[in-house]
């Protein structure tokens, strides 16, 4: 996440440089109330999106809805993904996209709140794409999970670890966590047995 591939992007979409979102967005990235949700993993869902460009329909499209997903995180807050997309689509307006790209682009980053099954094959990509780390080695999902927790500080951790323990469930419920044959391939197993562990210590066995 930096400003030339910022600049790599908006020349693909025939905008101006737009310098001044990009560095509002490493600003907001930046602040210290975030231990996870910061530039390392906005870049590394750009990364993931390099890797698999060739899936994705509009791979513009979503890597602009990356570097907004996170961009307004208050851990307490239940409409981060809301008022993100609200800013992605007010740059979009700015810049005079399209009222179909305005809502796509949108619509890609509220599905961020995992909270509903994606329709179309880019929104899967987003989806498995945000949730890579779930399936990544040990030491790493050690660090995302103590990164959680940190910026949950402020809540008690009888409450903490119920509540992350059932949201952690219910990725374990699914019958497939990642939708993307190539992801679903390469992150399945690591993050089932990942989330197994990590209700495991939360819940104190």
């Amino acid at each position: 996440m930096n400003y030339e591939r910022w600049l790599s992007l908006m020349r693909a979409f025939g905008y101006v440089d737009n310098a001044d979102t990009c560095h509002a967005l490493l600003r907001a990235y930046a602040e210290p109330h975030r231990a996870y949700h910061t530039a390392r993993h906005i870049e590394s869902c750009l990364r993931l999106l390099d890797e698999y460009y060739a899936l994705a329909d509009a791979p513009h499209e979503l890597a602009l809805a990356l570097w907004f997903h996170d961009v307004v995180y208050q851990p307490l807050s239940h409409d981060n993904e809301y008022k993100s997309a609200q800013l992605a689509a007010h740059f979009l307006r700015t810049n005079g996209a399209s009222s179909a790209l305005v809502d796509r682009v949108q619509g890609l980053i509220t599905l961020t709140r995992h909270a509903e099954a994606p329709q179309t094959r880019d929104e899967a990509l987003l989806l498995d794409i945000d949730l890579a780390i779930l399936g990544s080695e040990l030491d790493e999902y050690a660090e995302y999970e103590a990164g959680i927790r940190a910026e949950y500080g402020a809540v008690p951790w009888f409450i903490y670890s119920r509540k992350r323990a059932e949201m952690l469930r219910g990725f374990m419920g699914r019958e497939r966590i990642y939708l993307s044959e190539p992801l679903r391939l390469r992150f399945e197993q690591k993050a089932r047995t990942n989330l197994a562990c990590a209700i495991d210590r939360l819940v104190g066995r």
